[in-house]
């Protein structure tokens, strides 16, 4: 699938980052495009962006969707092929992700459970449904989003991620099972499995929303206490830093997150197409994302050792 012109492509997450800039380039090709969110404003926003760019006669269209729902995934996949008039689409991002449920021994067992709904049963949902119409396609191509976390389990030998990187396992197990089966059974659909090292988006921002946490400089003491607590593993004593300051400190780190990355959302989406163009199914984004995943095949036994990062952090080029 060289050219995306006037084919069809489904979205998730497509209210900001990878899913936003995954839709505006596919809609400045020519292609038609169905985009799902759970936040309505960042999916108006997607849907203006992508009407600027795209030739005349591009269809695009929106739809509030919480993909690790069936019920509404479902209703999601019938609205699409009623206002595109199709009984087929060529491409299936699951792309919608958030973070949360870090501990599986001390996180709230609710938020654990959303983390993990949305990350992978957003993608089986999503999957089971759509998939009819990719097979129903003269060439489809299914592209599921994992992360450097569906190979390498935690954020660091000291800060636990547990939801997430369970879900992201999943989402790489489930896409190269995929290969050997839509081989046999459906050969003109390809899968590929996306894993964005760290990529600036809003997924910080987002998560807390979707899960109701407060703003930085909405936290009361209670809801610092977790990262006291994790300061003070990282032997940085908090006894004299007061609460603004620690909400300094995370409003920071978040802004770090979206505005200093290696690659930008937009740069992502670009290599994850050139890699659907080239029918890679094994899509790696990002220096880190390479970087990591080599050092994990060389070393597996050290991996959540602080000493596997330090080797990790001397193959990164510097900045």
């Amino acid at each position: 699938m060289k050219n995306f012109k006037e084919k069809i492509a489904v979205i998730t997450g497509a209210g900001t980052g990878i899913g936003r800039n995954l839709a505006s380039q596919l809609a400045a090709e020519g292609c038609h495009v169905a985009i799902c969110d759970v936040l309505t404003e960042n999916l108006n926003t997607t849907i203006q962006i992508c009407n600027d760019i795209a030739p005349a006669g591009t269809l695009i269209t929106a739809h509030t969707c919480d993909v690790s729902d069936e019920t509404q995934v479902i209703a999601f996949c019938e609205a699409v092929k009623q206002q595109h008039q199709t009984e087929h689409i060529n491409l299936l991002f699951n792309n919608a992700g958030i973070g949360g449920g870090p501990s599986f021994l001390l996180s709230d067992r609710d938020e654990w459970e959303r983390t993990f709904g949305v990350d992978w049963f957003g993608v089986y949902y999503c999957a089971r449904a759509f998939m009819p119409l990719l097979v129903a396609s003269s060439e489809g191509h299914l592209i599921n989003t994992s992360s450097v976390n569906g190979f390498w389990a935690c954020l660091g030998p000291h800060t636990a991620h547990t939801a997430y990187c369970t879900a992201k396992f999943a989402v790489k197990g489930f896409s190269e099972a995929l290969l050997v089966d839509l081989r046999m059974n459906a050969p003109h659909v390809k899968v590929s499995v996306v894993m964005p090292g760290h990529i600036g988006t809003e997924i910080i921002a987002n998560t807390n929303k979707i899960l109701g946490a407060p703003k930085p400089a909405d936290m009361t003491a209670e809801d610092l206490m977790p990262f006291r607590q994790w300061l003070e593993k990282q032997q940085i004593s908090t006894e004299n830093i007061s609460d603004d300051e620690l909400r300094a400190m995370i409003e920071l780190n978040n802004d770090n997150f979206t505005n200093n990355a290696p690659l930008s959302a937009a740069q992502a989406a670009t290599i994850i197409l050139d890699g659907v163009r080239d029918e890679k199914w094994r899509i790696l984004v990002g220096d880190d994302a390479h970087a990591l995943d080599q050092q994990v095949r060389d070393d597996p036994e050290t991996a959540y050792e602080l000493s596997f990062i330090e080797k990790m952090l001397s193959f990164l080029p510097s900045t």
